[in-house]
């Protein structure tokens, strides 16, 4: 069978238990007699899927020893009857891929995945589907002590608030289980920033587990490099060997990079320079050589820039064409003289309402405000609010255009240092999306 999340199965009789009922169950033999008790619960992952039981671990005279779940006549029984005599007693050994509800889920963190905030399992409910048991919940209540450890039962007729496995991501720390749970990953449904929240707040296990699902998207792995603390993305990036350090900054932006490179050790900076694509390595040693509280450490290399003469269908193909540039630096568009000087400045949405026939020039901005390299950022910030600007380009003294400052770079640069570590209050519509 196999069920996903969303779809649970909520199978005829309503055939549930809880993990923290089910731990220390007594184990017995076909006859009734008692062998031990339960331990533990190993399930397979199997990505979207609901994690399927396959065994159980139980505790035999002192040892732990592994019971295939086929050889236990029901679960959700008060004692776990073998239906077979023979049982292997030795020592039990995880085996690569499985995964411990009680000593890898249990009590451990997991990823709220719509509220991307870290949570912990307090308690798991498994469902009988066709012919197995799989996982199908996780309670985040918070519980006493004894029940987080196993030791004791919950309390009869207590509700139990459980919500689908398909809205979590497990932080296992298995090295085993990871490389199956990697592709099938709900951590990549989050905004860089968001994960860039859950790696602050994460211990050091679990900063791992995260950072290696990310790491198989480079893409994704450097947004959350740019979204991250600066002393935390010092931190991070400091872990990695200098080539692994280079192949995250050649995605990021230049003016973000640039930035990282500054943070390093002076030993590892020219070491990870030369790394560098030619073209990322030129950019950010420009970005260099800027004061980094002035309009030139500030800006971004990346923009887009056309021929005053040329047609307005010629300006959006070239927006179309800039897929590597980020989107807020693609609300405008520069054109330039004969000389190659910024002579204006015309905006995505004027762009697509006029005819597309028409020259630039008919549609720009003429005389755009514009900063120096050199300007105070708290300036460029100031012109930026009068003007109601997204974007403001920067220029040499012969005009020749630079640079790109973006909102959001003025933003990040004014606003109070500890600005990354606010709690952001939540939409009012949210967690509501489920009862449409």
């Amino acid at each position: 069978m196999s069920t996903t999340p969303g779809s649970a199965p909520r199978v005829s009789g309503g055939r549930s238990l809880y993990l923290s009922e089910l731990l220390r169950r007594p184990v017995t033999d076909k006859s009734g007699g008692s062998i031990g008790r339960l331990s533990d619960v190993i399930v397979r992952l199997r990505g979207a899927d609901y994690p399927v039981v396959t065994g159980l671990v139980a505790v035999v005279g002192g040892r732990s020893v592994f019971v295939p779940v086929d050889q236990v006549a029901e679960l959700d029984r008060a004692e776990l009857r073998l239906t077979s005599a023979r049982l292997d007693l030795r020592q039990f050994e995880r085996r690569e891929g499985e995964v411990l509800l009680r000593a890898d889920v249990l009590g451990h963190r997991l990823i709220d995945v719509e509220s991307a905030h870290l949570i912990r399992a307090a308690d798991l409910e498994l469902a009988r589907g066709e012919g197995e048991w799989v996982v199908t919940g996780v309670d985040s209540h918070r519980r006493p002590r004894r029940l987080l450890a196993g030791l004791a039962p919950a309390s009869p007729g207590r509700p139990h608030p459980f919500r689908e496995w398909g809205k979590f991501e497990p932080l296992i720390g298995h090295s085993g289980s990871a490389v199956l749970r990697r592709p099938f990953g709900r951590i990549r449904k989050l905004k860089p920033a968001q994960i860039a929240d859950l790696l602050e707040a994460a211990s050091k296990a679990e900063e791992t587990e995260i950072l290696g699902q990310v790491h198989a998207d480079p893409e994704l792995e450097a947004d959350v490099f740019e979204e991250l603390d600066e002393d935390r993305a010092t931190q991070l990036l400091g872990a990695l060997t200098n080539s692994e350090i280079a192949a995250v900054l050649a995605r990021m932006r230049a003016d973000d990079a640039a930035d990282a490179i500054a943070e390093l050790p002076q030993r590892r900076r020219q070491p990870v320079i030369e790394l560098l694509p030619s073209g990322q390595r030129t950019k950010v040693l420009t970005l260099m050589g800027f004061n980094p509280a002035s309009a030139g450490g500030l800006m971004g290399m990346d923009y887009v820039a056309i021929p005053a003469t040329a047609r307005v269908a010629d300006a959006l193909a070239a927006v179309a064409r800039s897929t590597g540039l980020q989107s807020e630096a693609l609300t405008s568009v520069h054109a330039l003289d004969d000389r190659g000087r910024l002579c204006g400045v015309a905006r995505l949405v004027s762009l697509l309402q006029a005819d597309p026939n028409v020259v630039v020039s008919d549609v720009y901005e003429p005389d755009p405000v514009r900063v120096g390299s050199d300007a105070d950022v708290v300036d460029v910030a100031l012109l930026m609010s009068d003007y109601n600007l997204i974007t403001i380009p920067v220029v040499d003294e012969r005009r020749r255009m630079i640079g790109l400052i973006t909102v959001d770079d003025v933003l990040e640069f004014t606003l109070p240092e500890d600005w990354r570590r606010r709690e952001v209050a939540d939409p009012p519509d949210s967690g509501h999306a489920d009862q449409e």
